[in-house]
């Protein structure tokens, strides 16, 4: 589904403005510590300024430019960015996908567009990959450490850049403290203490506004934001103009690579260090690609080339100028002490403050994204996703991690405080990231493009070389602050990799302990089983099968409701997934059983799960499914028989019709055939149970329905019979445990998905469903 079917010139020039307070507030807010966190010890003269200049230009000129805007942005996956796009792009393309969810169903539509392609390039490669399972675990292993990377610099962006302005703000004060007293000994002493303790608690103030204005979205954020950006940018490139003209005009012959290349003649462990600075000026850079759900491709590439790109080189150059003119004086190499009037610094501490706060939105934006993609994989527990814009689907706010967020930032902006070390954690997530995204790309554009290997290899070569060398550059200085990521990326990869591990060994749990319809239709009679008034609503991750739990919960009460429906949620590796082919919908046994199966298929940037109406739906298609089940020329073969692929109900009437009414009633249990029964489930009275307001939806035959067959007719009276009757749900509640005598990795992944889901959020099919009409039945995972 593409979000942006007409985008008009005043449409994309809308979205421009706001990408500037989301994406590009880290780009523009880099000047603030990219210089700061040199150790001037390490600069021996001024023409190592220009060097480094020279190296900051090339940077942004190959990384940003030429890889993002003109090349990885055209990889989206129907409008949607981040290493989890391009993971999902392979799984189509290639069959590299270790996720189970759309195993099933993508047998049953082998026949879609998404299939993998049939090229001519498949030959070699695409066989080796698909073939070798190493492979595949690797691509896993790239999306999800790419995802740790993004994830992690959503933490480590805010405190830096915060901490980089309330610092500039501490010596503001510093300066203006010094006209209050006569004693100098009383002067320094201020002044030490105000750069000493007003920088960090400034910042945790700051980040608390930040994380606490999330919750109005992508946006009203971009509408308040973009404005501070603009300022800021005018405000810093018109002195690094200045400072260009007035210090040193001969930076300019600085973009010139021979600069470069002398840097790298006399490279030695010092120079290794300033390059981890240098690294810096491309922080954000990533947030173009990632938070590409949020804008459109020509929005974000507009706004970097036309603005963001000349800019950025303006204030690098001013400030490289001013350093190496001032090369000796102290704080030279700080970015307020670039204005050259007293005045206009306090202006400028002010501004920076606002200016940093919008700079750490591109990273948390583009974690949020990256939380609702990993979610609907089943590789992050699950959490409330809270769609912000009805026009644009990708642009999401996630409460919890939005707190999670802020309580690791202003942790590590506390035990850290200093911009140095933060700035070596945040390269080696900046470069790490960069390096995932390269090495994908690679593969999208061999396997999905369909370029020559030669074409894949030289991307990968080219780009590959240069951030590799920037992330040994960052690991060089692994003890003075790098290791804070390592840290973070133990939590979310331990995180991401105990829920995969979790939910893969329950699917196939559930895949092993499943039976056979027959077992349900054929032998279930002779069992004693009954069929009680209702409609049974049976969830579960089987597509075919009887699932384990609801076998379990036959063999201990024999009875079943007179319409029973089996309804699964399959993820697919698409950002959408169509309205008009959302739904499969079949038969399970023959017809007098009246059991149906609903497989709901969405991608990982849909929300088809937290609807009132969701069961009502699901009946009304089922109603569909029964007037075109004959003679259905495009109905799919399933190992349980024919499956139709259907969207929203009809509008021409031919099947069920609803009739909305809305009353405060009291949803009670639909199986209460005896007294043993109503015991085994456990289920209150009525009378115990508060009434709740709902939308309640009846259903009638349409006016044609004298024209119907009259088993079309008698069927679809039943299933009204049976709504009338009233609803009950059934969902399976897992117990894992480790088997005797397992390693110590197997028990402590299994001890950390057990932890993650008693803390999660609840399974989404359960939110809407009145607690006296749900029952859980648990049943234990031995692994």
């Amino acid at each position: 589904m593409n979000r942006f079917l007409k985008e008009t010139w005043r449409h994309t020039l809308l979205l421009s403005f706001q990408s500037l307070g989301v994406i590009y507030g880290r780009l523009s807010t880099a000047p603030l510590y990219v210089l700061e966190s040199i150790d001037p010890e390490d600069i021996r003269s001024p023409n190592e300024i220009h060097e480094l200049f020279s190296f900051v230009f090339w940077t942004l000129t190959i990384i940003p430019l030429l890889k993002y805007a003109c090349i990885v942005l055209r990889a989206d996956d129907d409008g949607e960015g981040g290493p989890f796009s391009l993971y999902s792009l392979l799984c189509r393309h290639a069959r590299v996908g270790l996720l189970p969810s759309n195993r099933g169903s993508d047998k049953i539509l082998h026949h879609e567009k998404d299939s993998p392609s049939k090229g001519k390039l498949e030959n070699k490669a695409r066989r080796a990959i698909e073939k070798h399972k190493s492979c595949h675990y690797l691509l896993l292993f790239l999306a999800l450490l790419g995802a740790c990377m993004i994830l992690s610099d959503a933490i480590l962006t805010p405190a830096i850049s915060v901490l980089s302005a309330t610092s500039g703000l501490g010596r503001s004060l510093a300066t203006i403290s010094v006209k209050f007293f006569s004693s100098e000994k009383t002067k320094d002493h201020v002044a030490n203490g105000l750069k000493k303790y007003v920088p960090t608690p400034a910042a945790c103030a700051v980040l608390v506004c930040l994380f606490t204005l999330q919750h109005h979205g992508t946006k009203r954020i971009g509408f308040i934001f973009a404005p501070i950006v603009i300022i800021w940018l005018f405000f810093i490139s018109g002195f690094g103009l200045y400072n260009i003209i007035h210090c040193d005009p001969q930076i300019l012959r600085a973009v010139s690579p021979v600069y470069l290349l002398r840097f790298m003649k006399k490279i030695n462990l010092r120079h290794w260090k300033l390059l981890s600075s240098v690294v810096l000026c491309i922080a954000g850079s990533e947030a173009m690609f990632a938070d590409l759900g949020h804008f459109s491709k020509k929005s974000i590439k507009i706004t970097f080339i036309c603005f963001i790109y000349p800019v950025l080189l303006l204030t690098y150059a001013g400030q490289a100028a001013f350093m190496s003119k001032y090369f000796s004086a102290a704080d030279a190499f700080h970015l307020s002490e670039s204005i050259p009037n007293k005045n206009l610094q306090h202006v400028f501490a002010v501004l920076s403050l606002f200016a940093s706060a919008v700079g750490s939105q591109a990273t948390i934006t583009a974690g949020f994204s990256i939380i609702n993609q990993c979610q609907a994989l089943d590789c992050f527990p699950r959490v409330k996703v809270v769609h912000t814009s009805e026009q644009i689907l990708g642009q999401v706010y996630v409460p919890d991690v939005n707190w999670l967020f802020m309580t690791l930032s202003l942790a590590i902006t506390i035990g850290l405080h200093d911009v140095s070390q933060l700035a070596k954690a945040t390269g080696l997530a900046v470069t790490s990231a960069m390096l995932v995204t390269t090495c994908l790309m690679s593969l999208v554009i061999a396997l999905y493009w369909e370029k020559s290997w030669f074409a894949s290899v030289c991307f990968l070569l080219f780009f590959g070389s240069i951030e590799a060398i920037y992330l040994s550059t960052s690991l060089v200085s692994f003890f003075r602050g790098a290791w804070c990521l390592i840290i973070l990326f133990l939590l979310f990869m331990t995180t991401m990799g105990a829920w995969h591990y979790g939910t893969l060994k329950k699917y196939e749990f559930d895949v092993e302990n499943k039976v056979s319809v027959e077992w349900l239709t054929d032998y279930s009679p002779g069992l004693g089983v009954s069929r009680v008034p209702g409609i049974g609503f049976v969830y579960s991750d089987v597509d075919t099968g009887i699932p384990a739990f609801f076998s379990h919960f036959i063999t201990n009460l024999p009875a079943f409701h007179q319409v029973l429906i089996f309804v699964s949620f399959k993820s697919s590796p698409v950002p959408y997934i169509p309205e008009n082919r959302r739904y499969l919908i079949g038969r399970v046994g023959p017809k007098e059983y009246k059991i149906y199966r609903c497989i709901v298929r969405y991608g990982y940037c849909d929300n088809v799960r937290d609807t009132d109406d969701f069961e009502d739906q699901i009946i009304s298609l089922i109603g569909e499914f029964i007037t075109r089940e004959e003679y259905d020329c495009e109905a799919l073969s399933s190992p349980e028989g024919k499956m139709i692929i259907l969207g929203s109900p009809m509008e021409d009437g031919n099947a069920l019709v609803t009739v909305a009414e809305t009353s405060s009633s009291t949803c009670t249990p639909t199986i209460r055939e005896s007294e043993s029964q109503r015991h085994l489930l456990d289920i209150p009275s009525d009378s115990a149970n508060p009434p709740i307001t709902r939308k309640r939806v009846r259903f009638t035959l349409p006016p044609k329905s004298p024209q119907m067959r009259a088993s079309v007719r008698e069927e679809l009276l039943e299933i009204i019979e049976a709504r009338e009757s009233g609803t009950a749900y059934f969902l399976g509640q897992s117990h894992l445990l480790a088997r005797k005598g397992s390693n110590f990795f197997k028990k402590f992944l299994i001890m950390a998905y057990v932890f993650l889901d008693k803390n999660s959020r609840e399974p989404p099919v359960a939110l809407n469903i009145p607690n006296a009409a749900l029952l859980e039945v648990g049943t234990l995972y031995t692994l």
